[in-house]
């Protein structure tokens, strides 16, 4: 089936925390947020609930893909009222008139949900997506198309390839993040013990390829084509892809 290598780069980070990933062609932006999450330590993927807010950008196309609901909505009011939006700047004064400016330029770009909108043709027409997860601490991602191929033949996505551990939830920001691991790595730091219970009670975890891809079988959303797979009883003997 057809499928994309993409490779997820963390913004920011130094060294870079990246994680290498081949998935079926068909994914909804949510489904690739779910990808994130889970070659991640955050948790807002499935089979989570959301956690943080988060947005795929979109400059080329003046869109955003979100689950922020409410600027959905603001967007959808936008569109309705034009002419309201467009009288208010007639009577709005002059000291503030530029702040309206300012917001409704915002209210222009187009807000779409990522449950209803697949990646592709963005995908392989951009061949980059950026993404931005949890506002507060800021996290941003770059998502790089590196290959679309036709030889793999799961329904779910696996990770082939990766380093660097990424952060814990609400760890702060990528600064705020290496100030964690300092910590964290020194048994000799005073905050040492206090940060191992805390990344405990937030599920943080070194950077574990086996355990990830256990975690990505549960994201599936085509059939698996088995006769394709050199397998016995649905266990992976081998393939070019994936290991097991």
């Amino acid at each position: 089936m057809k499928s994309y290598i993409i490779k997820i780069e963390l913004d920011g980070s130094d060294p870079l925390i990246w994680r290498r990933v081949i998935m079926p062609a068909g994914a909804t932006f949510k489904r690739l947020h779910d990808v994130i999450q889970n070659v991640t330590n955050f948790q807002s993927g499935y089979p989570n609930l959301d956690y943080h807010l988060y947005e795929f950008h979109h400059p080329e196309q003046n869109k955003i893909v979100t689950n922020n609901e409410e600027a959905y909505l603001e967007h959808q009011h936008y569109k309705k009222n034009k002419a309201m939006y467009e009288q208010r700047l007639k009577e709005m004064s002059s000291d503030i008139l530029k702040f309206e400016k300012r917001h409704q330029e915002r209210l222009k770009v187009e807000v779409r949900k990522p449950t209803g909108l697949k990646i592709d043709d963005y995908v392989e027409k951009h061949t980059e997506i950026r993404y931005n997860y949890d506002l507060g601490d800021d996290w941003h991602f770059i998502i790089k198309l590196e290959e679309t191929v036709d030889d793999y033949y799961f329904g779910f996505p696996t990770l082939l390839d990766g380093a660097e551990t990424a952060p814990p939830e609400d760890v702060g920001g990528i600064y705020r993040f290496y100030e964690f691991q300092e910590a964290y790595q020194d048994p000799k730091h005073p905050e040492h013990e206090d940060m191992r219970a805390w990344a405990e009670g937030m599920d943080y975890r070194e950077f574990d390829p086996d355990w990830i891809n256990e975690r990505l079988k549960a994201i599936s959303y085509k059939k698996t084509e088995w006769d394709k797979v050199n397998h016995e009883r649905y266990i992976v003997i081998e393939d070019k892809y994936r290991k097991r």
